[in-house]
């Protein structure tokens, strides 16, 4: 005889409340759940394991992104799903990299280029924009938080960023993912001014091991979703 579960064990199994669990099938996250003769949800393993791969994958990866794989795996799409979650995670190794990278960068002492594009003293909000992979929008923001500062040329009132406010900006949209408080942020800004390197090297390790968490929960997630695809295949 087939186990099966109600709504109140699945909860207390997975730390959720049964309304969350009713909102993942009416989203169409989880397989279709039969119902007893009395309408009451008769849950199978299929679905216990599909409840914990989307808790598990929420955990590493975004709600969309969660979401859209267990929407595509529901729908019988395991190819689709599978290269869904290959792309973010090689966005997490761009991360890394980009951390990385900005380190190697904050520890030089010629900051005439960065990436081949020549630095200067009087750059405007584009050319920042455009060597950074930041939008100006976002350059506005930090500059309204009191992250960076900006000069205004007396003939136009245009911004203008110097070499200095640029390796903040990029050290800004290396580290905004993982430095998620202002303050936290300022403090850094701060230590990057005065070279403050145990600082700043302290920053970005907590960066770097903030995002070795991050991996550890996808691969968990994915681990889990996989025991889901192969549930589903001996359905």
């Amino acid at each position: 005889m087939n186990a099966t579960f109600t709504p109140k064990q699945i909860a207390q199994l997975l730390h959720v409340s049964t309304t969350t669990l009713r909102r993942y099938e009416e989203l169409d996250l989880v397989p279709d759940v039969p119902r007893t003769a009395s309408n009451r949800r008769m849950y199978s393993p299929i679905h216990v394991q599909a409840f914990l791969a989307l808790r598990t994958l929420l955990k590493g990866f975004d709600i969309p992104v969660s979401y859209d794989v267990m929407s595509l795996l529901k729908k019988g799409h395991v190819e689709q799903a599978l290269w869904t979650i290959n792309f973010h995670q090689y966005n997490i190794q761009l991360e890394k990299q980009r951390v990385e990278e900005v380190m190697r960068l904050i520890q030089k002492t010629d900051f005439s280029k960065y990436r081949n594009v020549p630095v200067t003293e009087e750059m405007k909000i584009g050319e920042v924009a455009a060597i950074t992979g930041v939008n100006p929008s976002a350059i506005r923001h930090w500059e309204m938080e009191g992250l960076i500062r900006a000069k205004r040329n007396p003939e136009n009132g245009y911004r203008v960023f110097t070499s200095r406010e640029l390796k903040k900006i990029i050290v800004l949209s290396s580290l905004r993912k993982t430095v998620y408080f202002i303050e936290s942020m300022k403090q850094l800004l701060e230590a990057l001014e005065t070279q403050d390197l145990t600082t700043i090297e302290g920053s970005f390790k907590m960066a770097l091991h903030k995002l070795n968490e991050r991996l550890e929960m996808q691969m968990n997630g994915i681990a889990e979703m996989m025991r889901y695809v192969q549930l589903c295949k001996m359905e």
